[in-house]
């Protein structure tokens, strides 16, 4: 059975920083490509970041220089490690992982206001 837990969301004022965190498990981690996606209210899910299994990454236009996403092969885990957030950053974040078929994690929560 395939999981993604995606921990680390929360509630921050802006221009803080937050790491997300995505466990997989039942899968040969090194193998999948890796991404983050994002939904805010009312609003479509949008890739915010990946990493291929090589380590090429891509990042959205308004995300970039400020996240950075990572993976630890041994420890099956990507990460999402977020900096400057702003309030439209809020959303819930969720991991996927793709090869020949994908899975999701489940969302969390993120959100940046005073």
């Amino acid at each position: 059975q395939v999981q993604l837990v995606v921990s680390g969301g929360g509630l921050v004022q802006p221009g803080v920083s937050l790491r997300l965190s995505c466990i997989a498990s039942g899968i040969i981690f090194s193998f999948y490509n890796m991404g983050w996606y994002r939904q805010a209210p009312g609003k479509q899910r949008e890739s915010v970041a990946s990493i291929t299994s090589g380590g090429s990454t891509n990042y959205a236009d308004s995300v970039k220089g400020r996240f950075t996403i990572s993976r630890g092969n041994a420890k099956n885990t990507v990460y999402l490690e977020m900096s400057s957030l702003r309030p439209d950053d809020t959303a819930v974040y969720y991991c996927r992982a793709e090869r020949q078929r994908e899975y999701w994690g489940q969302g969390t929560q993120v959100t940046c206001s005073t």
